[in-house]
C-alpha cells in the first residue's frame, strides 16, 4: 500500500552529502538508511543548549554545517508524496548536538555540572520556595505539576523523599553548594523522624511507604499504596529508601545514617532473602507477618524480580561500598551479579532478559502488567551496573553478558529512526515481525535514555570499543536535545518517539509516584564522571563535608567504581586551604582532627591506565 497523504516525523543521523544550489543534503541514519531532505525558506536550525542557557541559533550557520560530513543532527520535517508515491522530505528544523562532526556539547567539561545544579535549584524552588522560604521537608508533596506547583496531594512518599535527597546530595558533590547539602542533610533527618520504624525486639529497621499529612496530622502508611504492590511491603521501596541517606553518608559519615542502612539491611536478610540453596531475594513480604510466601500478596507471593535482586546495587549498595571499602558490601554486590548473571539471561527465547520470577526461578510471565514484556532500560541498567562490578571483582562472565546486552539492544530497543529508547516492548516479536510490538506506547521515558547514556559511556570507558562511544553519544545527544525543560526547568517525563516533549496526564509531572529528581541528577553525576575522566580526560572536582570522626578518620572519595589504577588524587583542599594528607593511588583523604565538620574538595584526575 503506498503512501498517499503527508505526515510529519523525526530523522536523526549523520550527513553524507550536501548540494548547496539544490538546498538538499544526503543523510544517513544509525542503522545505515538514508534519506534526502530539502530545506526550505522557513528552515530553522538551533544547536544543543544546556538548562539555564540562551537559545543558540544554528540557522545562520547551516551551510557551514551541512557541508560538514559525518555531522550528527536531528530533522523534523514533512513527508510528501508525489503522484509516483516518491516521498519528499522537507525540513521544518534541524537540531545539532554539536559544532561539528565528533563534536558533542554534552561531552564539554562542565556541561553536567551545570545540568545538575540547575535541576537541583528547581527542586529546591518547587519543594520549599528557596531562597524565599528555608529548607523544610514538611512542605514536600509527592505530586508536582510541569511548572513545580502543588495542586491537592498531601501523600509524602518515603521513596519520592529519598530520591530527591539522593539528587540533592549529587548536587553537591559536584558542585559544592552549601544548599544542596542542606537538603540533602535536612531531608534524611525528616526521612529518619517520620519515615522509619526502628524495631528494637528484631533489632532492625523498616521504612514506612509514606505519610498522609492533614494540617498538624500525620497518618503513617506501612504497606504500599501503589497499585501493584498494594498491601504489601514490596522490597524496591524499602530499596530506595536508603537511596538518599545513602549518598548523603558519602558526604558527612553521619553515624546515624549508617545505623539505618545497616539495620534496614538486616531487614533484608532476614525477611527477603531466599536463605534455600535458590538463593536470591523475594520481592515482596506481608506488613503484619513479613512472611514474602503468606497467601495474603496474592500475584505478588513467592516472587522474585529485578527491582527486589538488582536494585539493590544502582540505589544504595555501590555508594555504600564506595564510601566504606567493607568486603562485606563487595561481597553483598558479588552475589546480587552473580545472581543476575546466573537467572536473567534467556537469549535462546527473547533479546531481552527475564525480570520476573517464581521462588524457584521459573520464569513468571503472567503477572500483572508485565507478562511477557521487556523493560528496556533494566537492560540496559544490568549491562551499566555489570561493567561497574567487574571493576571491582572482575569475572569473565559479567563483560560476556554487558557485551551481550550492549550489541542486541539497539536493535531490539532503540528506535534507529529518530533517536533515543523504547519503554516497554514485546518480550518475544510475531512470527516474521521485524520489531518487538510496544506494549502501550512508542513514547520514551527521560530514566530509560539515562540508563542507556549510562551502560554505553563505561562499556566504552572500560572496554574502548568505538561502537559503544556511538551509542553513547547518540543516546545523550537524544537526551539533551529533547528532554531538557528550557521553560519550566529541570527534564520532561516522556517525549513522543519524534522527540517533543509527551504533557497529558500523569507524564507531564515533575514530581509523582516515579519521579523525583533522582535519575535526572543520577546521570549528571556519572555522566561527568565518566566523560571527564575516562573519555575526554579531564580532571573532575568532588566536594564532601565530613563530620568529626567521620570514616575513621579516613574518607574515600572515588566518584564511581572505575577501572583500578585509572583516576588518582591530584589535588586536595580543606576549607580552601591546600592538605596534602592523601593517598593518591587509594582515593583517599585523610581527615585533619576537628570539632566541626570540615569541606574537603579534591581533584581526581585520570591517568594514561591504557598506554
Amino acid at each position: 500500500m503506498g503512501v498517499d497523504f503527508t505526515f510529519s516525523d523525526t530523522i536523526a543521523g549523520y550527513v553524507t552529502d550536501y548540494d548547496r544550489a539544490q538546498r538538499r543534503f544526503g543523510l544517513r541514519t544509525s542503522d545505515g538508511r538514508t534519506f534526502s531532505v530539502h530545506l526550505t525558506p522557513t528552515t530553522f536550525a538551533r544547536f544543543t543548549f544546556n538548562l539555564e542557557e540562551d537559545y543558540r541559533d544554528a540557522t545562520g550557520a547551516l551551510d557551514r554545517l551541512l557541508a560538514l560530513h559525518r555531522q550528527m543532527l536531528y530533522v523534523y520535517g514533512t513527508f510528501y508524496p508525489d503522484p509516483a508515491g516518491v516521498l519528499l522530505f522537507e525540513a521544518q528544523w534541524i537540531v545539532f548536538p554539536g559544532d561539528g562532526p565528533g563534536r558533542f556539547r554534552h561531552e564539554e567539561p562542565n556541561w553536567w555540572l551545570r545540568q545538575i545544579e540547575s535541576i537541583a535549584h528547581s527542586y529546591l524552588k518547587w519543594q520549599f520556595d528557596w531562597p524565599r522560604q528555608p529548607i523544610d521537608y514538611k512542605n514536600y508533596r509527592t505530586i508536582l505539576h510541569l511548572a513545580g506547583t502543588k495542586k491537592g496531594d498531601f501523600l509524602q512518599e518515603t521513596d519520592t523523599i529519598s530520591r530527591l535527597v539522593y539528587g540533592f546530595a549529587s548536587a553537591y558533590m559536584l558542585t559544592g553548594r552549601e544548599e544542596f547539602l542542606e537538603g540533602a542533610e535536612k531531608g534524611t533527618e525528616y526521612l529518619r523522624e517520620h519515615m522509619r520504624f526502628f524495631d528494637q525486639d528484631e533489632d532492625l529497621i523498616y521504612w514506612y511507604h509514606g505519610i498522609k499529612v492533614e494540617g498538624e496530622r500525620e497518618t503513617k502508611l506501612l504497606s504500599s499504596e501503589f497499585g501493584d504492590d498494594y498491601d504489601a511491603i514490596p522490597m524496591y521501596e524499602q530499596i530506595y529508601a536508603l537511596a538518599g541517606p545513602t549518598q548523603t553518608y558519602r558526604l558527612t559519615g553521619d553515624p546515624r545514617i549508617r545505623f539505618d542502612i545497616d539495620h534496614t539491611m538486616e531487614l533484608f536478610e532476614k525477611y527477603y532473602k531466599d536463605s534455600s540453596e535458590r538463593g536470591g531475594y523475594f520481592s515482596h513480604i506481608d506488613p503484619v507477618t513479613l512472611d514474602p510466601r503468606a497467601p495474603s500478596l496474592q500475584h505478588n507471593q513467592g516472587r522474585k524480580n529485578w527491582n527486589s535482586v538488582g536494585d539493590h546495587a544502582p540505589a544504595y549498595l555501590i555508594n555504600l561500598w564506595l564510601a566504606t571499602g567493607e568486603k562485606a558490601h563487595a561481597d553483598f554486590l558479588e552475589y546480587t551479579f552473580d545472581t543476575i548473571t546466573r537467572y536473567f539471561p534467556d537469549y535462546d527465547n527473547s533479546p531481552f532478559v527475564q525480570e520476573r520470577f517464581f521462588e524457584d526461578w521459573s520464569h513468571d510471565q503472567g503477572w500483572g502488567w508485565q507478562q511477557n514484556r521487556a523493560v528496556v532500560g533494566h537492560n540496559l541498567k544490568i549491562a551499566w551496573n555489570l561493567m561497574r562490578m567487574h571493576s571491582l571483582k572482575p569475572k569473565p562472565e559479567y563483560v560476556e553478558f554487558a557485551r551481550k546486552i550492549a550489541e542486541v539492544m539497539p536493535n531490539a530497543g532503540s528506535d534507529q529512526q529518530r533517536g533515543g529508547w523504547y519503554d516497554v516492548v514485546e518480550r518475544v516479536a510475531k512470527p516474521a515481525g521485524r520489531h518487538h510490538r510496544f506494549v502501550w506506547h512508542d513514547r520514551k521515558a527521560w530514566w530509560q535514555q539515562e540508563q542507556a547514556i549510562l551502560c554505553y559511556l563505561i562499556m566504552h570507558g572500560v572496554l574502548r570499543d568505538d561502537e559503544y562511544l556511538r551509542h553513547a553519544r547518540e543516546a545523550a545527544a537524544y537526551y539533551n536535545a529533547f528532554f531538557l525543560d528550557h521553560d519550566d526547568g529541570a527534564v520532561y517525563f516522556n517525549t513522543l518517539a519524534n522527540g517533543l516533549p509527551y504533557l497529558l496526564g500523569n507524564e507531564r509531572f515533575k514530581g509523582s509516584h516515579s519521579m523525583s529528581g533522582y535519575h535526572s541528577t543520577e546521570l549528571c553525576l556519572l555522566s561527568a564522571t565518566y566523560i571527564n575522566l575516562l573519555i575526554a580526560r579531564e580532571p573532575l572536582w568532588l566536594h564532601f563535608k565530613p563530620q568529626p570522626g567521620a570514616f575513621g578518620g579516613v574518607l574515600r572519595v572515588a566518584p564511581d567504581i572505575l577501572p583500578p589504577g585509572s583516576i588518582v588524587i591530584s589535588a586536595c583542599l580543606i576549607d580552601d586551604q591546600p592538605y596534602d594528607a592523601y593517598d593518591a593511588q587509594a582515593l583517599t583523604v585523610t581527615l585533619p582532627q576537628t570539632d566541626r565538620p570540615v569541606r574537603v574538595k579534591v581533584k581526581v584526575s585520570p591517568v594514561n591506565w591504557l598506554d
